[in-house]
């Protein structure tokens, strides 16, 4: 549970299928944005879920640090690892992840590591897409229904670079600074001195006023970069795959899309004892 878009959903239809059986685990570390940690307890709190912290140490594996195409799959692994020794000890059956239909068809490595270890994907296997799961969230009177993708922060340093807390403390508070003046959609990329921005093409316009362009420099300048440059392309999800060879891409594609062949019904719920 991240408190996104999926999640939150996945956690609101667990609750009213399971009721207390049910339970959200977040993994803490610190490549997690400290206010959607904060956001995501307080919607739990109105879901009426109980949220278990869980501390996970990906800075403690060097394939991580080193930021290779794969370090998502270095941090599912541990997190999902973490999950896994968390529900066994308190005599959870099973783990969920909120992957979606949708998520088949871009690199993420992190499904490799799903599968790896057994952790069900529901609304992937339901053959719920992003589109879908916001419409039924705004239904639902989910607040996330319109939220943005808040992806870790790890995934704004360019594959090859070291990634450490000192940089992603750097790029949340450049990020806290674009969306304090109103850009709900923005990424701030880490390329060492420079903070690279991108916003919406939409508010492109609206970034370049000379009044807002003063401000975000000086938060981002405060966020310890020295140079802010603003990317003319916008915002896109992913952007750094670009630097991705095709073939690199197309491997975790294929490996992550196996499991959405699966269907599982939740219109009744588990054998008694079991939660998820």
């Amino acid at each position: 549970y991240s408190g996104g878009v999926d999640s939150a959903f996945l956690l609101l239809v667990a609750r009213a299928v399971l009721g207390d059986r049910a339970r959200a685990v977040l993994g803490v570390s610190d490549s997690v944005d400290r206010g959607e940690l904060r956001d995501a307890l307080e919607l739990a709190q109105r879901i009426g879920a109980v949220v278990d912290l869980v501390e996970t140490r990906e800075f403690d594996n060097p394939d991580y640090l080193r930021n290779a195409p794969d370090r998502c799959y270095h941090c599912k692994s541990e997190l999902f690892s973490a999950i896994q020794e968390h529900a066994r000890e308190q005599g959870i059956a099973h783990v969920l992840d909120g992957s979606h239909a949708g998520d088949s068809g871009d690199y993420r490595p992190g499904l490799r590591a799903r599968d790896e270890r057994g952790v069900r994907s529901p609304l992937m296997e339901a053959g719920l897409d992003k589109e879908r799961i916001r419409e039924y969230s705004r239904r639902l009177g989910l607040p996330t229904w319109d939220k943005p993708a808040a992806p870790c922060l790890s995934s704004r340093i360019p594959y090859g670079q070291e990634v450490s807390p000192e940089k992603l403390r750097a790029v949340e508070a450049a990020e806290r600074c674009l969306r304090d003046l109103g850009f709900r959609v923005a990424r701030v990329r880490h390329h060492g001195e420079i903070a690279r921005i991108e916003v919406e093409p939409s508010r492109l316009r609206d970034l370049l006023d000379p009044a807002i362009l003063a401000r975000v420099v000086e938060g981002i300048r405060a966020a310890g970069f020295l140079y802010a440059t603003v990317d003319l392309e916008g915002f896109r999800s992913g952007s750094l795959n670009r630097a991705l060879p095709p073939a690199a891409a197309g491997a975790d594609r294929a490996a992550g899309g196996g499991s959405s062949s699966r269907l599982v019904q939740i219109d009744s719920p588990p054998p008694a004892g079991e939660s998820a």
